[in-house]
């Protein structure tokens, strides 16, 4: 009998030290971002929360903090560098100021079409941006679609780079978006998302430049009542990763992160479409006059801006570079 107590009193002590084990041996990462839980960004990054747990038979947890519950977009990349943070959601309009070289991504017009955006991100000219920020301790991990950003207004629609000229047009905090609203004539105004909505309503800016799920979602339709689709970049989002953290993974735990955040892009493309339709159908809804303006007077307005990155030779040979992508 006491043979059996002892047995089992061992059995259940190596069950417990066991236990302890794989709970101290679990990775916990954190995600933090600024957009809302309702974003199909947001619910791509869930989805891969969940395919990493699911890779990794639940020996990397990833937490997804929305809603700068973290930080801004710039205070996030900051953590990550010094390794506090384990990943982070950012635009590159905001990392071109980490990572001179997403500056591309901001020039008006610089994909021919969708399919030339998706194919650029997906090939090789995708996957050396991705990897470019590692010298600044960042490493992409994929990118997400973020559509194409277009002008809304609070008292009259943008048919032309004319109807900019005296506005105050809201901008992210990246030189080339604002040196962009300058060529077309407004006058930039760079402030932080989530001040926004109370700018717009107070009469600090005049209007805004987004894609619909942002315009939606944010609920600036409630002050902007003007949205016209002129398509002037296609700034993506992109997933990043701290290189203090991957360099503490090993090579199968990367490539189960990897491999998750490459299903989640494919996860946020289905959504995105999905979401620009519906965001578009509720604002007009909503009251919303929505416009298409002719865009050769802006691809001629901004002819100039492009000139200016001859002098890049960096800029200048990726914005070649895309170009040449099929």
């Amino acid at each position: 009998m006491k043979k059996i107590i002892i047995y089992v009193f061992v059995l259940l002590l190596s069950v417990v030290l066991l236990s302890c084990a794989k709970v101290t041996g679990v990775k916990k990462l954190k995600i933090g971002h600024g957009l809302d839980q309702s974003h199909p960004v947001h619910k791509a990054m869930l989805n891969m929360a969940e395919r990493v747990k699911e890779k990794s038979n639940g020996s990397i947890q990833i937490s997804v903090y929305p809603s700068q519950q973290l930080g801004t977009e710039r205070e996030c990349l900051e953590l990550l560098q010094i390794g506090s943070l384990a990943m982070t959601k950012v635009s590159s309009s905001v990392l071109e100021g980490f990572v001179p070289i997403f500056k591309v991504f901001s020039l008006p017009y610089i994909f021919r079409s969708e399919e030339h955006k998706f194919n650029v991100f997906e090939g090789e000219v995708g996957r050396e941006l991705l990897l470019s920020p590692e010298k600044y301790w960042l490493r992409g991990l994929c990118f997400y679609d973020a559509g194409s950003r277009s002008f809304y207004t609070k008292d009259k629609p943008i048919n032309s780079p004319d109807d900019l000229v005296g506005l105050k047009i809201r901008t992210q905090e990246s030189a080339t978006s604002v040196k962009l609203v300058n060529a077309l004539g407004g006058s930039a105004t760079p402030i932080s998302w989530g001040e926004l909505y109370t700018a717009l309503q107070q009469g600090v800016v005049d209007g805004a430049e987004n894609n619909p799920p942002s315009f939606y979602l944010s609920r600036h339709y409630e002050v902007c009542k003007y949205y016209s689709i002129d398509e002037h970049t296609s700034v993506p989002d992109l997933l990043l990763i701290s290189t203090v953290v991957w360099n503490e993974l090993t090579e199968k735990e990367q490539k189960w992160v990897q491999d998750a955040a490459d299903e989640s892009y494919l996860y946020e493309k289905k959504l995105w479409k999905e979401s620009t339709l519906e965001a578009l159908k509720a604002v007009e809804e909503a009251g919303v006059i929505i416009s298409y303006p002719d865009k050769a007077a802006f691809i001629e307005k901004v002819q100039p801006l492009m000139e200016e990155y001859k002098t890049e030779k960096e800029v200048y040979n990726l914005i070649q570079k895309i170009k040449n992508v099929k």
